[in-house]
């Protein structure tokens, strides 16, 4: 892979972190403490959904956003020619 190349995949890749970290941050911190009481008016499951958000939401979050990502690079890497 050439540096130009190089640079490029790793400018996408940072893209994909920020994007998907910062859709963790707000899910985890907004919504499970910013807009806790805001949501908590709305029922999950039988709880209220800041509170959901707050115990359970977030990891959920971050499970599929892993998912998101392995997805992402697969395609990042057939991009650039980096899948084996």
């Amino acid at each position: 892979m050439t540096r130009d190349k190089a640079k490029a995949y790793w400018k996408e890749n940072l893209q994909y972190l920020t994007i998907l970290m910062s859709i963790w941050f707000l899910v985890s911190y907004g919504f499970g403490i910013l807009f806790a009481d805001a949501l908590n008016g709305i029922k999950l499951g039988g709880f209220k959904l800041g509170f959901w958000f707050a115990q359970q939401g977030s990891i959920y979050v971050f499970v599929a956003l892993i998912f998101i990502y392995v997805r992402l690079m697969n395609k990042l890497d057939k991009k650039y020619g980096q899948d084996d």
